[in-house]
C-alpha cells in the first residue's frame, strides 16, 4: 500500500498542494523528552525543489518544533487526505530554522502578521500510505484568529510574547532569542 519516492515528485507536490492542513512532528533528544505535534495551514507551505520545503512557522504558545530543530535537525511534515481519495504523504527530513528574510525564502509567503521564522526541511525520505482510515471532512475556510492577535499585539507585543512564551521550549531547550 506504501511506496518510498525518490523525491517530492510532481505529482505528489501537486496533490500537497491541494491540502489545507499538515502536520509537524519533531521530538528532543533527551528520552524523557516530550515529542511534538502542530497542525499548520493558512497558505504557510511552499515546496522550494524536489527535496526541499519550507513553512512560515507563526507565532504560538509554544516553540517546540524549533527548539527540537535546533537541537537536533530532525523533523517530519506529514499531510492526509480529508476530501477526495484517501491518502498520507510523509516528508521526513532535516530541518534548519531561517529569518523571513533570509534570501531563499524572502518574498515567498505573504507578510501575515506574527511570522516568526521560515522552517526549511531538506528531505531525506518522502512516502505515501493508504489513509483509508482518516475521516472525510468539508473544508469551510481558513482562521484569522492568530492573524487578529498578531496584528492587535502589533510588533512590539510580540517581542515581548515571545519573550516570555517563546524562549525555550517544555522541556527546556532553547527555542528563539527574543532580544
Amino acid at each position: 500500500m506504501g511506496t518510498v519516492h525518490p523525491a517530492i515528485t510532481p505529482p505528489v507536490a501537486e496533490w500537497i498542494g491541494r491540502q489545507r492542513v499538515f502536520f509537524v512532528a519533531s521530538a528532543p533528544l533527551a528520552e524523557d523528552g516530550h515529542v511534538n505535534v502542530s497542525p499548520k495551514g493558512d497558505d504557510t507551505l511552499r515546496i522550494l525543489d524536489d527535496l526541499t520545503v519550507a513553512y512560515l512557522d507563526l507565532t504560538g504558545s509554544g516553540a517546540e518544533t524549533v527548539a527540537h530543530v535546533r537541537e537536533n535537525g530532525r523533523i517530519t511534515l506529514m499531510w492526509c487526505a480529508f476530501e477526495g481519495p484517501p491518502r498520507i504523504v510523509r516528508v521526513h527530513g532535516r530541518g534548519e530554522i531561517v529569518d523571513v528574510d533570509d534570501e531563499r525564502v524572502a518574498g515567498l509567503f505573504d507578510d501575515i502578521p506574527g511570522a516568526r521564522a521560515v522552517v526549511i526541511v531538506h528531505a531525506d525520505r518522502v512516502s505515501d500510505s493508504c489513509g483509508y482510515s482518516v475521516p472525510l471532512y468539508a473544508y469551510q475556510g481558513e482562521r484569522t484568529k492568530l492573524r487578529d492577535w498578531a496584528a492587535q499585539r502589533g510588533p512590539e507585543g510580540l517581542v515581548d510574547y515571545r519573550t516570555k512564551k517563546n524562549s525555550i521550549s517544555i522541556d527546556g531547550l532553547p527555542a528563539f532569542d527574543a532580544g
